[in-house]
């Protein structure tokens, strides 16, 4: 059940990244938007690297990053081309639309890793949670004609493409988070949670800056400028505590992903609310009842995890 209490917990506080991430990207650049994003995040995760590889404070804690050769390492590039992929995607996007049509369309993320969650692990769902999957896809589909009435053609619409790619990313990288945290008699790697998450910013950060120096900054005068915003802090301290709450629930052996997956897309919640008292968006009233069908789904989720 603690698995589950983290997973609402990292699904709040991705609802206030998304949110502040918009406030981020309000005509602003996003290619350096993202880097300072990868920056700040590595900086909060470098001094535990530091502390677990040079003194033995700690050593046993839920804070320890566990060294690894290539091995390891490998896999978590590979974690950190898929998210790095799905952020630059889901930046763009997010930088054009709404933030009340964004989020119903991340919110189709966890019927993709339900999919594969069912085809690659094999878990398997009970009544409760396939109602609460029901439910959450019934919403979408809901939020979807909602987003209609605002003139987006959801076919056409390049950002929404966009989004619909960083979901599918996304999804992607969610099941490899589970295949990389399953012990390996359970046929996964077996790797450190903490080692995953803080070497995979590490990673994007430089990824970020061979990008920066090659594609934004020689063009910078001719696109969008970058203005300095302090939600850009915001945006790395709410992801990374979102994160290692998530992380810390599928370190459980009993977390399915595909529930910790639906729970987190229940940020939309948190954003939605965002958008309609600081961003003034429209067709709130439709929006509002789709919105409660997301959240009656994830308390059938919840009954059924219990």
């Amino acid at each position: 059940m603690a698995w589950l209490i983290l997973a609402f917990m990292s699904a709040t506080l991705l609802g206030c990244y998304d949110t502040i991430k918009k406030v981020a990207l309000h005509e602003n650049a996003v290619i350096p938007v993202l880097f300072f994003n990868t920056l700040f995040s590595s900086l909060i995760f470098l001094p535990f690297i530091v502390l677990s590889q040079t003194t033995e404070t700690l050593d046993g804690s839920i804070f320890y990053v566990a060294s690894g050769g290539w091995e390891a390492h490998k896999y978590v590039v590979l974690k950190a081309v898929l998210v790095l992929s799905s952020w630059l995607l889901g930046y763009f996007g997010m930088k054009h639309l709404p933030l009340t049509i964004v989020g119903p369309i991340n919110a189709t993320r966890p019927v993709m890793v339900l999919v594969g969650a069912l085809l690659v692990f094999g878990e398997r769902l009970n009544g409760w949670q396939w109602a609460g999957v029901a439910l959450a896809c019934v919403s979408y589909l809901l939020l979807r004609k909602s987003g209609k009435k605002e003139g987006i053609d959801f076919r056409h619409n390049r950002w929404i493409w966009m989004i619909v790619g960083a979901a599918a990313l996304g999804a992607v990288s969610g099941l490899y988070d589970k295949y990389l945290m399953a012990p390996v008699e359970s046929g996964g790697v077996g790797l450190n949670r903490m080692l995953v998450q803080s070497w995979y910013n590490i990673y994007q950060c430089f990824m970020m800056l061979v990008m920066l120096l090659c594609l934004w900054w020689p063009k910078r005068s001719k696109t969008t400028p970058f203005h300095w915003r302090w939600a850009i802090i915001g945006v790395s301290v709410f992801l990374s505590t979102a994160d290692f709450l998530y992380f810390y629930s599928l370190s459980n052996p009993d977390a399915m992903i595909s529930i910790v997956s639906m729970i987190r897309r229940g940020s939309v919640i948190v954003s939605f609310l965002f958008g309609a008292l600081f961003f003034h968006e429209k067709n709130l009233k439709a929006k509002a009842l789709d919105l409660v069908l997301m959240l009656l789904g994830m308390v059938f989720l919840a009954i059924g995890s219990a």
